[in-house]
This record gives C-alpha cells, sequence and structure tokens, in this order.
C-alpha cells in the first residue's frame, strides 16, 4: 500500500526558507516512471502545481516559483523534500506530496502559514 506524508513546520515566518518533506512508504521513490510532486492550494484557491522530482532524480519546476524553489531527494530515507525560499504571505497554503504514475497518491496535506 501506497502511502506518503508530509512534514515540516505549519508557521514560517516572512523571508524565511520553508521545508517540507514527505515520506513514502510502500514503493521505493526510484521506482521506474513515477513523479513526485509537490502541490500547494492557497486559502481560497485552485490547486497549483510546484514542481517534481522523478525516479532518475531529475527536476522540473513551475516557471512562476522556479528562482525560489529546489526539491531534492533521500534515497535512504525514501524521502523527497521541498525548499521554497524567501515566503511571503501569499504562500500560505495547505502543501500536498503528489505521486503520478500508475495512479495518482496524494498525502493528507500540510498547512503552513506564513506570518509574522
Amino acid at each position: 500500500q501506497v502511502q506518503l506524508q508530509e512534514s515540516g513546520p505549519g508557521l514560517v515566518k516572512p523571508s524565511e526558507t520553508l521545508s517540507l518533506s514527505c515520506t513514502v512508504s510502500g514503493v521505493p521513490i526510484t521506482t521506474a516512471s513515477y513523479l513526485w510532486n509537490w502541490i500547494r492550494q492557497p486559502p481560497g484557491k485552485g490547486l497549483e502545481w510546484i514542481g517534481h522530482i522523478r525516479d532518475s532524480g531529475g527536476t522540473a519546476y513551475n516557471p512562476s516559483l522556479k528562482s525560489r524553489i529546489a526539491i531534492s531527494r533521500d534515497t535512504t530515507k525514501n524521502q523527497f523534500t521541498l525548499l521554497l525560499s524567501s515566503v511571503t504571505p501569499e504562500d500560505t497554503a495547505v502543501y500536498y506530496c503528489v505521486r503520478f504514475g500508475g495512479g495518482h497518491y496524494w498525502g493528507q496535506g500540510a498547512q503552513v502559514t506564513v506570518s509574522a
């Protein structure tokens, strides 16, 4: 059974760097053809794709966020991590980690609030 679980701080101050991790169970994140994504939903708005890291370790980012994003992975922990720098209140959202490929699997989501 594939499960994804987000973890990280719920509150981040403006200008700081947000760090969220997603721990995956049930399948290695190095399994071929899977994309491991970060998606967010700001309050009252739709879903926004942030970026992904694929089985090979290659990454792709939303152009509108690319200058502030880094997605990496730790294969020994079967985790992948999002770093979002220089956050503002507009980065307040529920952040989801999601697997694409062979069906979509979503984490339960992590509320992140950017506030002083």
